[in-house]
C-alpha cells in the first residue's frame, strides 16, 4: 500500500522554524516528484513547493522562497520542508503528495499529483 505520512508540524511562534517530513511506505521516491502544499482554514489548498525526482529542481511560490526550502534524501525516503521565519499566515495542514516523474521537472498545481499524505498542523502564533 502506498502511502505518505508528514510528521514535524506544531505550534512555534512567530519568525520561529519548523521542518517537515514526508516519508513514503509501500514506494520508493527515487522516481517521484514531490510536491509540498497547505490549506488554511477556509482557504483552498495550495501548492507551496516541489522538487524533482533527483532533488535538482526546486520550485516555490514567492511568499516562501527565501523562508522555505525543500530538500530530499531518496536513501531514507523522505522529503524535507525547512520552514524559517515563520508567520501567522502560514498557520494551515501541510501535506505532502508524489506523482511518477522521469523528468528533471516538478509542479505545484494539486491536479499534478496522484499520492497525497493525510497532513500535518502547523500553527504560527505568539
Amino acid at each position: 500500500q502506498l502511502q505518505l505520512v508528514e510528521s514535524g508540524g506544531g505550534l512555534v511562534h512567530p519568525g520561529g522554524s519548523l521542518r517537515l517530513s514526508c516519508v513514503a511506505s509501500g514506494f520508493t521516491l527515487d522516481y517521484f516528484a514531490i510536491g509540498w502544499f497547505r490549506q488554511a482554514p477556509g482557504k483552498e489548498r495550495e501548492g507551496i513547493s516541489c522538487i524533482s525526482a533527483s532533488g535538482g529542481i526546486t520550485n516555490y511560490i514567492a511568499s516562501v522562497e527565501g523562508r522555505f526550502a525543500t530538500t530530499r534524501d531518496n536513501a531514507k525516503n523522505t522529503v524535507y520542508l525547512q520552514m524559517n521565519s515563520l508567520r501567522p499566515e502560514d498557520t494551515a495542514v501541510y501535506f505532502c503528495a508524489a506523482v511518477v516523474s522521469g523528468m528533471e521537472v516538478c509542479g505545484i498545481s494539486t491536479r499534478l499529483y496522484e499520492y497525497w499524505g493525510r497532513g500535518a498542523q502547523v500553527t504560527v502564533s505568539s
